[in-house]
């Protein structure tokens, strides 16, 4: 048993998808998001036996819609996806073929079908023309902490230039050629965790894994119909944090040296005042961008507001007061009732500044 089993428990270690991999990348500095991740602790019942249930999930409205619009693209031979494609990839009519990898053989066996997703893939890399351009219900495959997780993007294009692009399927509309930026952002994540999970696919095989490209084709509902629309998204940033945030995975050892002998995360073997002060063990990087990805925000956000740290300011804030930890310590160094260390005093006259600054605009 590894230390991360211990301390899970006996509870089997919870499974990722793209969505979870995804909010990994949202704070990568957060001691206790990589901790419970690494260890495949459930975070939502963990915060629920805290007392802070997170108000996650997506509505039966929302899934059906999400399921219809799905459909929409992909009916008749994703006869709307492949005039999409010919706009945003320049793909002619004579370059399209289907490949459907949900059921392969009778069989949606998990293994099965990743076998044949590599061996289809591999062949279109190879062979070029002819070796197909739409591949839907792909499977691949991503080590997460020493876990092997299955991941399933929505489709996935091969251009005949070569180059293989992920297709990402949501159902938030795009209104005046607008989205949600939130929105955008947690598709461009979750899209970010394929186009990796995909180059390492091609990496394992033997080819270059700069042929699938950092561009993905995001497809949403235009204005207030269902009528879809496609539009590049580039996610070389969010590529760039999910390296270094798995990676870091990987090397949990520092902070598991630093946790006390005899620690547990098993919620079963403990109350909640118990499985709070071990939680508590482990250092949290509150943002209020934690809100809308991680289960255990509500928990660490209590956290911080009985500590006064800055983190509840928010990450350019919290930046920018470096070396002030608290708010309380803020307020004081700018109202001059308390003195600075000699590492705080540039930030200390910064903060009189302000405060003088705003004294004179609500005077």
């Amino acid at each position: 048993m590894t230390r991360l089993d211990t301390l899970r428990g006996p509870a089997a270690p919870l499974d990722h998808n793209a969505r979870t991999i995804a909010a990994l990348a949202v704070n990568p500095g957060c001691d206790r998001r990589a901790l419970l991740d690494a260890a495949g602790i459930d975070k939502q019942r963990t915060a629920t036996h805290l007392g802070y249930p997170a108000p996650f999930g997506q509505s039966p409205f929302a899934i059906t819609r999400a399921a219809s619009f799905d459909a929409l693209v992909k009916a008749n031979g994703c006869a709307h996806l492949l005039r999409l494609l010919r706009d945003t990839l320049d793909l002619s009519i004579s370059e399209a073929s289907y490949s459907d990898i949900s059921d392969v053989g009778g069989s949606d066996n998990h293994q099965v079908r990743h076998t044949r997703t590599r061996a289809l893939l591999k062949r279109a890399a190879s062979d070029g023309e002819g070796a197909g351009t739409l591949f839907d219900h792909p499977l691949l495959k991503l080590g997460v902490a020493g876990h092997q997780v299955y991941l399933e993007p929505a489709i996935i294009a091969f251009q005949i230039e070569g180059r293989f692009h992920v297709v990402e399927i949501k159902s938030f509309a795009v209104i005046d050629d607008q989205a949600d930026a939130g929105q955008v952002a947690a598709a461009a994540r979750q899209s970010a965790v394929y186009v990796y999970a995909l180059r390492a696919l091609f990496a394992s095989e033997g080819l270059d894994p700069d042929r699938v490209s950092h561009d993905v084709v995001l497809v949403c509902p235009k204005d207030f119909a269902n009528h879809p629309t496609a539009t590049l998204l580039d996610v070389r940033q969010q590529l760039a944090a999910l390296d270094r945030q798995l990676s870091r995975l990987t090397r949990i050892d520092r902070i598991l040296d630093e946790l006390p002998v005899g620690i547990t995360f098993d919620i079963e073997a403990q109350s909640p005042d118990e499985a709070a002060k071990a939680v508590s063990t482990v250092d949290a990087r509150f943002a209020p961008e934690c809100l809308s990805s991680c289960e255990m925000a509500l928990f660490c956000r209590a956290e911080a507001r009985d500590s006064g740290s800055t983190d509840m300011l928010g990450r350019t804030a919290r930046d920018e007061l470096g070396g002030v930890e608290s708010i309380p310590t803020a307020l004081g160094l700018a109202d001059d009732s308390r003195l600075p260390s000699p590492e705080q005093t540039e930030i200390a006259e910064q903060l009189r500044y302000v405060r003088r600054i705003y004294i004179e605009a609500v005077a």
